[in-house]
């Protein structure tokens, strides 16, 4: 008789609210949904009109929904619905304290439950670093409830192909740094950089190094090579987008050297970014929300305006 190891249970960590408190440009209303048999709980942002198009927007590494403060008030005054979760591991939502309780799989399940929780629809997909690795594999999965995408500096590896060189030093530095400074590292991938109290609102969800498990697991969660566990996942992800005929655009910055490159491969491959105003947005690094993010969320909604609501 074989007698297998069963993983330990999952021990989440919940961020105190006082670490929120009074963040600059943060006005929201927190919102949360448990999922899972572990009662996860993840946050997010509500905002705009109920009967609005819903702008689904999902934030990266190391970073949470606060990413997007700039973005939230432009897309409101457009109408739109705005919904912006913090991905498990991240933000205001629990963090598994073990980095070995996170798989791509896991988060995606994760946020499949919360996606499907909320019963959004007709869904405008935003998804920048691993909001694109998540968000791309979401629609894989429900691919009637999302009307378009808007890919801002993100892909979909597979590890059949050569990642970036700036990637794999990136994931080094995750892996062996005995520190993870978050606010700095946000800093870094801004062409502007970052003034205090923004820093300051990105090291937020993170009081002490046993709740940074999240940013530490999800670099080493890229596949970057054909035999990742990860790697059929992503495939059968991109049979969905090689058929996928809907509005697709991408949005990537200048001066980002993480993704370069990912938006010819999503114009190669998927239908429906053929006859997309594809667009390089100039002095925006990895996190152009950051950089340029009026100008993007001007992108969004007229993006959403002329290729139609369906309803």
């Amino acid at each position: 008789m074989i007698r297998r190891r069963l993983p330990p249970p999952l021990e989440l960590l919940r961020t105190s609210e006082a670490r929120f408190a009074d963040l600059p440009d943060w006005p929201y209303a927190p919102r949360y949904q448990e999922v899972g048999d572990e009662a996860l709980r993840i946050h997010y942002v509500d905002e705009g009109p109920r009967d609005g198009d819903v702008v689904l927007l999902l934030h990266g590494e190391p970073t949470w929904s606060y990413l997007y403060r700039k973005m939230i008030p432009v897309l409101v005054a457009h109408g739109l619905r705005v919904v912006a979760p913090d991905l498990p591991g991240f933000g205001r939502s629990d963090k598994p304290r073990r980095v070995a309780d996170f798989t791509y799989a896991r988060l995606v399940g994760w946020m499949l439950q919360w996606l499907t929780a909320l019963d959004l629809r007709e869904i405008t997909l935003v998804g920048q670093d691993w909001g694109a690795l998540t968000g791309l594999r979401l629609l894989a999965e429900e691919p009637r409830r999302f009307a378009r995408v808007v890919i801002a500096n993100g892909g979909l590896p597979t590890g059949d192909h050569a990642t970036a060189p700036a990637f794999h030093l990136w994931r080094s530095f995750v892996r062996w740094s005995p520190v993870l400074p978050v606010g700095r590292i946000v800093t870094l991938g801004c062409a502007r950089g970052l003034d205090r109290r923004a820093r300051a609102a990105y090291e937020a969800p993170f009081p002490g190094r046993r709740y940074l498990a999240g940013p530490r697991a999800l670099p080493g969660l890229v596949p970057v090579s054909p035999r990742d566990p990860a790697a059929p996942d992503q495939r059968r992800a991109w049979d969905v987008l090689k058929r996928w005929g809907k509005p697709f655009l991408c949005a990537f910055g200048d001066k980002d050297p993480m993704t370069r490159g990912a938006d010819r491969v999503f114009c190669k491959l998927v239908p429906g970014t053929q006859g997309q105003p594809h667009t390089t947005i100039q002095g925006a690094g990895h996190f152009l929300q950051e950089d340029r993010g009026p100008e993007l969320a001007e992108l969004i909604a007229g993006f959403v305006a002329t290729t139609g609501a369906p309803r």
